[in-house]
């Protein structure tokens, strides 16, 4: 069975196509198409026309190459960028009319429910208590867990575009000052789950999203041509110098270190704050850098309950879209194992 998702992000629009093999989600074709919405959004978080104009095509554009490579309908999704836009309802009309795609917007607490479960399906059993964090455009995961579905779970406004563009949008190498003004965001932001996640005393923790991948190659991790299976952490003093290493340079600059690519070189001092401020406030001395998030757990999900699955994919959505947590409930989340829902 050939399945694929395609993701709507703050930077790129993602497809992900993979055969169902023994359970798990084998990669056959990725491509991405950068969209960088994030630049495009307004004062007030709305997408202008222009940005919803560019996302219905590129949405379309992945949905046909989903079915040149022989997978069935994709699952198209979507998180901050969109979520918290004030015109979601509007964007999620223009692209189902536009392309027949029907663009769900899932919760942030359902985005860190499935990074979780990729995550645990990735690092396996013997990583015990696990907790996982992903540093997305516009938010950031934090799921924590004992069995295969995480206990606890929740989504903060703490993502590397959203914080630059708060924080350190007018200044291309930042003051002292605002970098003191957005680690107190970050800390007060985090002061709790942080909080809770000392007391849980994960045995592992793991990081996903391309920031954090980044910053690891920036710390010294192995390079992606090592494959997936090298054995990839991010310590948390090599980090704490990544920051100060970034904060002296101008976003064109900092391009130049071994694993910033040059799209996510502005927020990637951003990204290296809030990394290194929640593993500091949680205690955690190094993560393990995981290759599987969000779209391949999604991708897991449609391997364990198909028919939950289709269910979802073709209901009627004349209203806009589903809750993502409709579809997390349908396809069995919460069951065996762990609450299936935020605390």
């Amino acid at each position: 069975m050939r399945i694929s998702v395609i993701d709507v992000g703050s930077n790129t629009v993602r497809l992900a196509v993979a055969d169902a093999v023994g359970g798990a989600p084998l990669p056959v074709h990725t491509a991405k198409r950068r969209l960088r919405l994030s630049q495009l959004v307004g004062p007030s978080r709305e997408l202008g026309p222009e940005a919803v104009e560019r996302l219905a095509d590129a949405v379309a554009t992945a949905r046909a190459e989903a079915g040149r490579w022989g997978s069935g309908e994709p699952y198209v999704f979507a998180t901050a960028v969109v979520r918290d836009a004030p015109n979601r309802d509007e964007i999620l009309r223009t692209v189902r009319a536009e392309t027949g795609v029907p663009l769900q917007v899932l919760p942030g607490e359902v985005e860190a429910e499935l990074i979780f479960l990729a995550a645990r399906r990735w690092m396996g059993w013997r990583a015990g208590p696990l907790a996982v964090l992903d540093i997305g455009g516009g938010s950031l995961e934090v799921a924590f867990g004992r069995g295969r579905l995480p206990d606890f779970a929740v989504s903060l406004p703490l993502g590397a575009n959203r914080l630059t563009r708060e924080h350190l949008h007018d200044q291309d190498v930042p003051s002292e000052k605002a970098l003191k003004a957005m680690r107190r965001r970050i800390r007060h932001e985090l002061r709790d789950v942080a909080a809770r996640i000392q007391w849980e005393a994960p045995l592992t923790a793991a990081a996903t999203s391309r920031t954090f991948c980044q910053l690891g190659r920036l710390c010294g991790a192995a390079p992606g041509r090592h494959g997936p299976f090298a054995d990839r952490r991010l310590r948390r003093r090599a980090l704490g110098e990544a920051v100060e290493q970034l904060s002296a340079l101008p976003a064109a600059r900092r391009s130049e270190l071994p694993g910033i690519s040059a799209p996510r070189a502005t927020q990637s001092l951003a990204g290296a704050l809030v990394g290194h401020t929640a593993m500091k406030l949680m205690g955690l001395e190094s993560l393990t850098l995981c290759p599987w998030a969000i779209r391949e757990g999604l991708l897991l999900r449609r391997i364990e309950d198909p028919d939950a699955w289709q269910h979802e994919l073709h209901a009627d959505e004349d209203e806009g879209t589903q809750s993502g947590r409709q579809l997390w409930l349908a396809a069995g989340g919460g069951k065996d194992g762990g609450t299936g829902h935020s605390e």
